[in-house]
């Protein structure tokens, strides 16, 4: 590589997605200077920045996603001491026209960089507030599936025979949790039977978290 080559500054845009991330250089004048595909791991993450040096000297990367499939790209790009800039997806009318392309989506990753069109600097996945978003994400999630649990239960209860649906109506919510779980279908050759596993199902891994989360306060008092 001659000295032009390596005083060239560059900006580097990237396509994030789930296994294969894909990256296009641009100059200063806009011009393509080469892309890559790389895998969304870390040895993937390593070939890429290796590449991007390969081009030029490294102003800025524009990553899309560094929320979610971006994150540890962003991550390891900013720990390396390069400026990483948080890239928007494409407008959703402009990939109907133009069609999914990942290349197009690098590129334009890139040109918003350099037109200084993007200039969010993405929040940094460690300490304090990262921790407590983990744990929140975490709640949340258990809090979801306790009320999907919760609807899917009602739900059941309508249609069952009416002797199990007079003995489980009117129930507060943990006790209808508690007696669902400890029903007891056996062989699920009638429609009863059938109808006791379909509500012992969600109410028996109900139970078991509640159950998990009652012996952790026990053990701490």
């Amino acid at each position: 590589m001659n000295q032009d080559h390596r005083m060239r500054r560059v900006v580097v845009g990237v396509d994030t997605h789930k296994y294969v991330h894909v990256a296009v250089a641009l100059d200063e004048l806009g011009t393509v200077l080469g892309d890559t595909a790389v895998p969304a791991d870390r040895s993937g993450y390593e070939r890429l920045l290796e590449w991007a040096s390969g081009q030029g000297k490294t102003i800025a990367f524009g990553i899309e996603g560094t929320g979610s499939y971006g994150a540890g790209l962003a991550s390891l790009v900013r720990r390396r001491g390069h400026k990483v800039i948080e890239v928007a997806r494409m407008d959703r009318r402009d990939r109907r026209l133009r069609g999914k392309n990942d290349l197009l989506d690098a590129h334009n990753a890139a040109r918003v960089v350099l037109a200084g069109t993007a200039t969010a600097i993405p929040k940094a996945a460690d300490g304090v507030m990262e921790m407590l978003r983990q744990v929140k994400v975490a709640k949340d999630t258990a809090v979801k599936a306790r009320t999907s649990a919760m609807i899917t239960l009602r739900a059941l209860i309508v249609n069952v025979a009416p002797e199990l649906r007079e003995s489980l109506q009117g129930l507060p919510k943990m006790a209808l949790i508690e007696r669902c779980a400890g029903l007891r279908p056996g062989q699920v050759d009638t429609p009863l039977a059938a109808s006791k596993h379909g509500l012992r199902s969600p109410a028996a891994g109900e139970s078991s978290t509640l159950g998990s989360r009652s012996t952790r306060r026990c053990s701490r008092g």
